[in-house]
């Protein structure tokens, strides 16, 4: 599973919110590979408003992780090409100070732990998901497997009800037909 080259082209990254789902994460970061199903020891799942302002792109609160001894949150390894650094950064809004970088160390099924990349909201106010977002974060964690009983936790999320457009669920929902088709 070692990529060949020097290390220092590859970064891993951890992922809990809606980057489980691999189109997701493919459409901006396409150099990322499955590495490892892993546990954050005493965070939490939470979700927020940064600044108290809602997500323009998922029209409701969006993932973060707080500490919280004790509890775990479960996620995603990705080995990605360093060349996606910025495309992720962006797309987790560092640059407008929305998500800082943060390294974690997680455990993965096979007992490694592995330093990771991954994103922390900043001044936040807490508040719900948008069913839209919700339903991407459930079928990531579907997609590869986390823990059954922490995927029930995620399925009984609370959403905000919102019903209109959501132009990047469309985008992935496309990613996915296509690969459907493109594996038949």
């Amino acid at each position: 599973m070692e990529p060949g080259g020097e290390s220092g082209c590859w970064f891993l990254y951890y992922a809990y919110g809606s980057n489980l789902l691999r189109e997701r994460l493919l459409l901006r970061n396409p150099s990322a590979a499955l590495c490892a199903v892993a546990r954050l020891q005493d965070f939490k799942l939470e979700f927020g408003h940064h600044q108290g302002r809602t997500s323009s792109v998922w029209h409701g609160g969006t993932a973060t992780i707080a500490q919280s001894p004790g509890d775990e949150v479960w996620g995603i390894v990705w080995k990605m090409n360093t060349c996606n650094l910025s495309s992720l950064d962006k797309q987790e809004g560092v640059e407008d100070g929305i998500y800082v970088p943060i390294e974690v160390n997680v455990h993965t099924q096979a007992g490694k732990v592995l330093t990771c990349r991954s994103y922390q909201m900043k001044d936040y106010v807490s508040g719900p998901p948008s069913p839209q977002y919700k339903k991407v974060i459930c079928m990531g964690a579907k997609q590869n497997g986390l823990p059954t009983d922490y995927q029930e936790k995620l399925e009984a999320i609370e959403t905000n009800n919102y019903a209109g457009p959501v132009p990047i669920m469309e985008e992935i929902e496309a990613a996915i037909k296509a690969e459907k088709i493109n594996s038949a």
